[in-house]
């Protein structure tokens, strides 16, 4: 039986492919991704063949027609995994940038992008954050302007985007400009890798997500055709607040999973780890606080599938999710903090997996909205 009242028969099963899959395709291999600073897009593109990349997406470009139940279900199962920088590359793909072809691509658009990003063999991202402007959103600098001469209708974009994930070796970016004076004045735009004008300026280099490639990208005079606009022009801005809450859904099922790793692991330890005569876990007060951190996750789990299934009926929950949010990314890092700290010395050792968790869970606080601007978009909602 289900332990969640939202869950159907499906999800279970949902959940237990991407298990399997992990642990064919991930545990074995990614302590060398960690190395190399990026997760292979060719187990991407077994994620894709496995119909894992188009759950939310149209049955006719390959998708499954699912709704935000179950890809929360799905994200919640790739954290599974222990590897923070393996789940966020494919959860860029599949929750953060693409959706935004889905929401706003002209049917002509998704034929022609759709498919390839379904079957893993088109990796997407999305540019938005700049060295100057990362949640407010409409701080942005990079600008696009249409010109009209001998060699067509295009768009000429220029700026940079700072801490990209997937942005070394995506094949396609969603990159949002300012295309007026306004302040609300963004338009969103399909770039290609490859397009003239458009580069990696720099792979960076991170404290945790190891295994994910992130980027600084630079558009200098980079021109698009004008069919490369994504959705109206001027109200880029409106759609990637709309993605906000499939983004943010997405991050607290990879903090609420972070946070059940890490505690199953450290049951484990400290029921065998001996000190002073008798195992941790005969000490009250660490029993104690891992039953209250177990409390805190299976709370804040409830809470995430009731926003998800508060998308599935229409509702308006920006500030349920704000609220989600800056709970789960606050509670992962308590978590992992009293995971990590009844690890002792082991704890500390790069290669172990609390070790990984623990760096891992500190960016959630901050990514994809950071908690403090997540309590403000819940304050000014009363």
């Amino acid at each position: 039986m289900p332990d969640n009242i939202y869950l159907r028969p499906e999800h279970e099963a949902l959940r237990e492919q991407v298990a399997r899959f992990i642990a064919r395709e991930v545990e074995p291999y990614a302590d060398a991704w960690e190395e190399v600073g990026f997760t292979p897009r060719e187990v991407l593109r077994k994620m894709g063949q496995a119909g894992l990349f188009g759950l939310m997406y149209e049955a006719q470009y390959g998708g499954a027609d699912a709704d935000a139940l179950t890809n929360l279900v799905f994200a919640e199962a790739l954290s599974q995994s222990t590897f923070g920088g393996y789940i966020i590359t494919a959860l860029v793909h599949t929750d953060m940038a693409s959706p935004h072809l889905h929401h706003a691509g002209t049917p002509a658009q998704k034929a022609q992008y759709l498919p390839g990003v379904i079957a893993g063999d088109t990796i997407t991202a999305v540019g938005i954050t700049e060295p100057g402007a990362g949640s407010d959103v409409a701080g942005i600098r990079t600008t696009a302007k249409r010109v009209r001469d001998g060699d067509g209708d295009a768009w000429l974009l220029n700026g940079s985007k700072m801490f990209i994930t997937n942005g070394v070796y995506a094949n396609l970016y969603f990159i949002a400009a300012k295309t007026g004076p306004a302040r609300h004045d963004v338009s969103m735009f399909i770039v290609e890798k490859g397009t003239p004008g458009f580069s990696v300026g720099r792979a960076l280099k991170k404290t945790g997500w190891l295994s994910s490639d992130t980027a600084e990208l630079v558009l200098d005079n980079c021109r698009i055709p004008a069919d490369k606009l994504l959705g109206e022009e001027g109200k880029g801005f409106y759609s990637v607040m709309k993605n906000f809450q499939t983004e943010r859904i997405a991050l607290a099922a990879m903090a609420v999973g972070h946070c059940t790793q890490a505690i199953r692991l450290t049951l484990d330890f400290v029921r065998q780890r001996q000190a002073f005569g008798a195992t941790l876990w005969e000490k009250q007060t660490i029993r104690q606080r891992i039953s209250m951190c177990d409390a805190k996750t299976r709370a804040a789990r409830q809470f995430m599938y009731h926003c998800a299934w508060g998308v599935t009926q229409g509702r308006d929950i920006v500030q349920e999710v704000s609220m989600l949010k800056a709970l789960t990314g606050e509670l992962v890092n308590e978590v992992l903090q009293t995971c990590q700290q009844f690890h002792g010395g082991m704890g500390y050792m790069r290669g172990s997996a609390i070790e990984r968790l623990w760096r891992d869970a500190r960016v959630l606080a901050i990514g994809g909205g950071a908690t403090e601007v997540m309590l403000e978009e819940v304050a000014k909602r009363y």
